[in-house]
């Protein structure tokens, strides 16, 4: 049985079946509708995981359709829409979508593209947290399996690397001098142990940040240490 269930929504059934196959290689089952006013029947009636909308439909068109599928699921949206429906891509975007595809789209293009936001939906989708995890924005660490993940994605870190990084999110906002974080981390006293923990820090970068040298999440404080914003 497949484990994914993805809505494909646009007018031209062949999109749709072209769509389809893909997905169903990925062994995602796949639902159907020609609009928005059918998408949103369908889902009252099926449990749906992800849906992929046409922006230019009859009866009701994408954007309609994302504004009131908003107002009570928080499902991914990924929206299909031509080079020419820029503004509409934005507004897409601005009221829920969560990623678009120009079309003519390259299938694989789009398929990485569901297999993305479904694994950010399950692991990192508005539930409620469970005791075990941490959560700073996309980034979650699970001091039960002792995993790390940046939007879904799982970010293999030294055990060293891990209690880093698990000390910080535990004290978001606070700031750790290099000694606090060696002393908390090796439990043994500091010695001239500065460059230990900025080398550790920088690999931790280099796995998590989408670009290392402007990270969101370890941040040096000048002159006292390092802190992860709350």
């Amino acid at each position: 049985m497949a484990k994914y269930h993805v809505l494909v929504v646009d007018d031209e059934a062949e999109i749709r079946d072209a769509i389809e196959i893909y997905l169903k290689s990925e062994d995602i089952h796949v639902l159907k509708a020609g609009n928005g006013q059918e998408a949103l029947a369908v889902l009252e009636q099926e449990e749906v995981h992800l849906i992929i909308l046409d922006i230019m439909m009859p009866q009701m068109d994408g954007l309609k359709a994302t504004f009131a599928i908003r107002e009570s699921k928080n499902i991914p949206i990924i929206m299909l829409s031509a080079k020419s429906e820029d503004t509409d891509k934005i507004l897409g975007l601005t009221i829920g979508a969560d990623d678009y595809v120009t079309k003519p789209f390259n299938p694989l293009e789009l398929v990485a593209r569901v297999k993305s936001q479904l694994r950010r939906y399950t692991h990192l989708g508005n539930y409620t947290a469970r005791e075990d995890e941490i959560r700073v924005r996309g980034l979650v660490l699970n001091k039960r399996e002792k995993t790390v993940y940046v939007d879904g994605e799982e970010a293999r870190l030294t055990p060293t690397e891990y209690k880093i990084l698990e000390l910080l999110m535990e004290n978001r906002g606070r700031v750790f001098s290099i000694e606090e974080i060696y002393e908390k981390v090796w439990k043994e006293p500091c010695l001239n142990a500065d460059n230990t923990v900025a080398v550790h820090v920088r690999r931790i970068r280099e796995k998590i940040e989408i670009n290392p040298k402007e990270p969101q999440y370890p941040k040096v404080v000048w002159g006292i240490g390092y802190k992860i914003e709350k």
